[in-house]
C-alpha cells in the first residue's frame, strides 16, 4: 500500500493525458527524442535553461529516459505538449519537485521555437495548473526562472504567478554564479481568477 495521497497515487499510475482546444499533453516517449534535439540543440531555447544545448541526439534520448524514469521513481510528471492533428512533441510541461506531503511542487516548461508567441504554452500550462489544484488537490505551485527571460516572466505573470523574490547567485553556470527569480501561484488565487 502506498503512502501517497491517493490523488497523486492515480497520477502516477496512469499518465494524466490532458486535453485543450489545440493541444494534447501526454506522457513523452521513446520515439519523441528526435523532436526534443530539435528543440533542446537550440541554443536560443536553451539561453536561460541553465544546460547546455544538446550536442547529439544521444543527449536528448538520454533526456526521455529520464523523464520516464523520474515517472517511475514517482519525482515528476511530465508532459509531451502536441498539436492536435500532429503527434509529434512541440515542447514540454512539468511538475518537479513535489514538496513534503505533495501540497506543493515545481513547475517549467519549454517550447521549440517555431512555435513561440503563438499563445501554446499559455493555453498548455492553464491545462497543467487546473490538472496540479483541481485534481491533484496542489495548495502552491512555483517556478524559478533566470531574472533575464523575460518571455518566461511574462507568461508567468499572465497565469498569475506572482513574483516571490530573487535567490541570489542560486546556481553555477558557465564559469559564474546565476540567481534565479522565483514565482508562485496560491489554489485560491488560480480559482478565483
Amino acid at each position: 500500500m502506498s503512502d501517497l495521497p491517493s490523488q497523486i497515487e492515480a497520477a502516477f499510475t496512469h499518465f494524466p493525458v490532458l486535453t485543450t482546444n489545440r493541444l494534447i499533453l501526454r506522457q513523452i516517449r521513446e520515439s519523441d527524442a528526435p523532436a526534443f534535439f530539435q528543440t533542446f540543440s537550440d541554443p536560443v531555447v536553451m539561453q536561460y535553461y541553465g544546460h547546455e544545448p544538446h550536442q547529439s541526439l544521444a543527449n536528448s534520448e538520454d533526456f526521455v529516459r529520464r523523464m520516464q524514469r523520474n515517472f517511475e521513481q514517482r519525482t515528476s510528471l511530465r508532459w509531451g505538449v502536441t498539436l492536435k492533428d500532429a503527434d509529434v512533441a512541440i515542447g514540454s510541461c512539468s511538475f518537479h519537485r513535489f514538496g513534503d506531503g505533495y501540497h506543493h511542487v515545481e513547475t517549467g516548461y519549454d517550447l521549440n521555437r517555431a512555435y513561440w508567441h503563438q499563445g501554446i504554452m499559455t493555453e498548455a500550462m492553464t491545462a497543467v495548473l487546473n490538472y496540479g489544484f483541481n485534481t491533484l488537490d496542489l495548495h502552491r505551485v512555483e517556478a524559478m526562472i533566470d531574472p533575464a527571460n523575460s518571455n518566461s516572466k511574462n507568461l508567468l505573470l499572465k497565469l498569475g504567478f506572482q513574483y516571490e523574490g530573487t535567490l541570489r547567485q542560486r546556481y553555477y553556470f558557465r564559469g559564474q554564479f546565476e540567481d534565479d527569480a522565483i514565482y508562485g501561484l496560491l489554489k485560491h488565487e488560480w480559482l478565483k481568477s
